[in-house]
């Protein structure tokens, strides 16, 4: 905050310090009276004047965001637009402790402009269906967040209804889970999800792309790290190796992309929980929350074009707004509702992704009782968290060279790589020259190989040698400090472990 300009002496004090003669009585005011002599020592220690004003600052802010923040909410919660989504719901599971919303991620490519639908390949008609779906629930006490990812693929028995298109009146049926909003809508929805996990959804929330893209837009962008490449053809996504501030648009490609790898749906919600646990880290750490004018902007761009039902309204998104105050990214858990059975084939559907009952039911348990999926665990500490590989380390056959003066440095390093997984040959050799720098030589056609062993060797440099064949080959350099656990997650098997925001951030 920049200080304001200093007063001018004020006319009328001589040079000493003691007021003159006046000729009319003045208010009174304090006049400071300098001593005759510098004595530091016995005048109380005074604050930094920047430190006075930060902290003045900061309480006119908070104090005010309770108020304008209630006024700004208040005017925008009209322009919600409003779902009857609980109309006649009868024989609802028993409500729980906390609060559970269903979020739901819906097409909505019709309301982007033609210039973003063709940047952001979004060619086509939009469809009447669900991309995403979660369960959030935010514990009693409002300090933790759990959000379990529901693929849209999961094999699903809708209970009966009418068909919102036809009219029709349908028994109960199998459908895949997302097929419930194209035939029911939110209605269909919250009864289908309700039904398989048996836990009351308190409210009802559902996002298109244009408010996606303008959330992320108004935050400034939000941070993901990916450690492989990330191309999908089908949304335009490239990313390389590395960290990146996504925008709207790049944003959408990430939490869209499904063609990376054999995982499908499932790496892509995983993918999707990283980026709302750096989305969450970013409002929470930004000031957004304490700025009445930037929680007003933030809330403008997520309400300008959702739909909710009736009873998500001011008081609500205030009680989560005052929540949030307090998150830290290890205040929030991810995990995705256990699959027991992949490609379980269903007559008229095709290919569903069946839920494992009984791991299932454990994890909806633990929300009706708001327990935390996660136990206590350690101080997380990203510099020594395991690197996920695209390539699992035993596989990886590795000849460890010694390219320093060192004694022992290739015995060192091949002991340490086989510790992490690598298949090394366990015995090191010396390289012809010494170097700077460690150096992995590798075909080109075992480049995701040598990436994922670059990963446990950080800062070493990437050789192609045309012909060398699956054999890596590592020569330690004198930059050389200590092998990097890597771990790797096979893309086409669903993973039931549970992350929390603070180990997935970047």
């Amino acid at each position: 905050m920049p200080s304001p300009p200093r007063s001018p002496s004020p006319t009328g004090t001589s040079a000493a310090g003691a007021p003159r003669q006046r000729r009319r009585p003045q208010p009174p005011r304090r006049v400071p009276h300098p001593p005759e002599r510098p004595v530091r020592s016995v005048r109380p220690p005074r604050r930094p004047r920047w430190a006075m004003r930060a902290v003045t600052t900061l309480s006119v802010v908070v104090l005010a965001s309770a108020g304008i923040g209630h006024a700004v909410v208040t005017s925008l919660d009209a322009g919600i637009a409003r779902i009857d989504a609980f109309k006649d719901m009868k024989n609802r599971p028993q409500a729980g402790h906390g609060m559970n919303l269903l979020l739901v991620g819906t097409d909505g490519r019709d309301k982007l402009s033609e210039q973003d639908r063709r940047a952001y390949r979004l060619g086509g008609q939009p469809c009447h269906c669900t991309d995403t779906m979660m369960i959030v629930h935010v514990s009693e006490d409002r300090e933790r967040a759990t959000v379990v990812s529901l693929p849209r693929d999961s094999y699903a028995e809708v209970p009966a209804h009418v068909d919102q298109n036809s009219g029709r009146r349908h028994g109960p049926h199998p459908v895949k889970l997302n097929a419930a909003y194209a035939e029911g809508g939110p209605q269909l929805t919250i009864r289908t999800v309700e039904n398989m996990t048996h836990v009351k959804i308190d409210h009802y929330l559902e996002v298109d792309f244009t408010s996606f893209m303008r959330t992320v837009d108004v935050l400034g962008g939000v941070r993901v790290c990916t450690p492989t490449p990330l191309k999908d053809r089908y949304t335009g996504l490239d990313l390389a190796p590395g960290t990146y501030t996504l925008r709207g648009g790049q944003a959408l490609q990430y939490v869209r992309a499904r063609h990376l790898d054999g995982a499908s749906d499932l790496g892509r919600m995983k993918r999707q929980q990283r980026f709302l646990a750096s989305l969450l880290d970013k409002a929470t750490s930004s000031g957004v929350l304490l700025n009445p004018m930037r929680f007003r902007d933030v809330t403008r761009a997520v309400l300008g074009s959702v739909r909710a039902d009736a009873g998500f309204g001011t008081d609500e998104l205030l009680d989560l707004g005052r929540a949030m105050r307090n998150f830290a990214p290890s205040s929030s858990e991810f995990t995705t509702v256990p699959i027991g059975q992949m490609n379980f084939q269903v007559k008229g559907i095709g290919s569903t992704l069946k839920w494992d009952p009984a791991k299932a039911e454990q994890l909806f348990r633990s929300l009706r009782d708001d327990k935390p999926l996660s136990v206590d665990r350690p101080h997380h500490d990203p510099a020594r968290a395991p690197v996920p590989v695209e390539v699992a380390p035993d596989t990886i056959r590795v000849q460890v060279a010694n390219g320093t003066g060192t004694v022992g440095l290739a015995k060192r390093v091949d002991a340490a790589l086989a510790a992490t997984g690598f298949a090394t040959t366990r015995r090191p050799v010396t390289a012809p020259t010494h170097v700077p720098r460690t150096v992995i030589f590798y075909d080109p056609r075992w480049d995701r190989s040598a990436r994922s062993l670059a990963a446990a060797l950080p800062g070493s440099e990437l050789r192609a040698v045309p012909g060398q064949g699956p054999l890596l080959k590592v020569t330690a350099g004198a930059d050389f400090k200590n092998v990097r656990k890597v771990r790797f997650e096979d893309p086409a098997q669903p993973e039931n472990s549970v992350v929390r925001g603070n180990e997935v951030v970047c």
